[in-house]
């Protein structure tokens, strides 16, 4: 990789937490509210019993819960990745890394994304974007050697390769051209564990059942309602004078499918992962009650990571307690329990689900 090629990567991904901090990245509507489970007057089970283990890719972890995939590949990013592991670590919680397209060129930064290895983390997820598995202007598709050693590089139980043309779209230097992505997908999921993640603009059924038929082992459906990528790119164009791209990402702000929609028309007999917009405990025990096998946090998260362990240690506490008074108000004793939990639909999500053409 040029050395001029190298510093923009490095450049983004700065850019990318630096926006994620101080701007609001929001679309405006809470589709987790759209979820209402049904309290239960009588729980008959107590706080101190409830049982938030779960289990996630053969891996168990202490509470249905992943961090999201959120940064590596240039210089403060192995602090951020030192602190979300050792939270992980004492939480039992499933952990993701930024793409590690980067390291992959530049062998210097594998440190940012290889120190959570240093961390008992009961789930690690590596990752490389489906837009690097085919050649882009030039540049050679990513193989299955480098999934590999993407994996090797944090100690990966399993690889995401995520799905984000929408942040590629707006991207002045976006990758672009998807044709032979899915069959890419299907030759990297022939020979690795491979899990499908989108990174904000959600999952159709048809697409979910195109990647379980090319042998994805799960799906992270990434929805809306989370951080907008449109909105990280429109103020990355804003910044630099591309009036083009600032409106690009301007109208595309709000698109995509909202997560809870995403959960319920992904169900196709795979693991789920609900991201996007999850603020809560209350909000992981919706996505769990509609089919979600566990739910991702990032953008809750980022603030307490960049103050510190401790910091992010209250946070991820709080989380998993207001889960257990999910569970307690609807009488959950277990996350199978709380998977069969009466949830009811409305809003814009139930008008999405009433309208959706399959």
């Amino acid at each position: 990789m040029a050395d001029g090629e190298g510093r923009l990567i490095e450049r983004r991904k700065s850019d990318h937490i630096e926006i994620c901090v101080k701007e609001d990245l929001g679309v405006g509507y809470s589709y987790w509210d759209d979820i209402r489970l049904v309290h239960n007057a009588l729980p008959e089970v107590d706080l101190e019993d409830i049982d938030t283990s779960a289990t996630l890719f053969g891996r168990e972890l202490g509470a249905p819960i992943v961090i999201s995939a959120i940064t590596g590949g240039y210089g403060k990013a192995e602090e951020i990745n030192r602190t979300l592991a050792a939270v992980a670590e004492r939480f039992g919680l499933g952990m993701g890394v930024g793409s590690q397209r980067a390291a992959l060129e530049n062998p210097e930064l594998a440190c940012t994304y290889s120190v959570v290895k240093e961390f008992d983390i009961p789930l690690r997820i590596g990752n490389l974007g489906v837009p690097q598995l085919v050649e882009q202007g030039g540049r050679a598709a990513l193989t299955v050697d480098d999934g590999r050693a993407a994996m090797d590089m944090v100690g990966a139980h399993i690889l995401a390769i995520h799905l984000n043309y929408l942040q590629e779209v707006v991207q002045p230097e976006g990758d672009t051209r998807s044709k032979g992505g899915l069959k890419a997908i299907e030759k990297m999921s022939s020979a690795l564990p491979v899990m499908a993640k989108e990174t904000g603009a959600g999952m159709s059924r048809g697409v979910a059942l195109r990647l379980k038929r090319a042998g994805v082992k799960g799906i992270d459906v990434g929805g809306l309602g989370g951080t907008s990528f449109s909105a990280v790119e429109y103020y990355r164009a804003r910044s630099a004078g591309d009036s083009t791209r600032a409106n690009i990402g301007e109208t595309f702000w709000d698109w995509g499918v909202p997560t809870p929609v995403s959960v319920v028309l992904s169900s196709v007999g795979l693991p789920i992962v609900a991201t996007g917009g999850v603020r809560s405990g209350l909000d992981v025990a919706r996505a769990i009650s509609i089919g979600a096998s566990a739910a991702g946090l990032a953008g809750r998260l980022l603030p307490a990571a960049l103050e510190g362990e401790d910091a992010l240690s209250a946070e991820v506490g709080t989380i998993i307690q207001e889960l257990k008074a999910a569970m307690f108000l609807v009488g959950a004793k277990d996350i199978e329990a709380l998977s069969a939990a009466n949830a009811l639909v409305t809003g814009r999500s139930r008008e999405w689900l009433d309208n959706v053409m399959e």
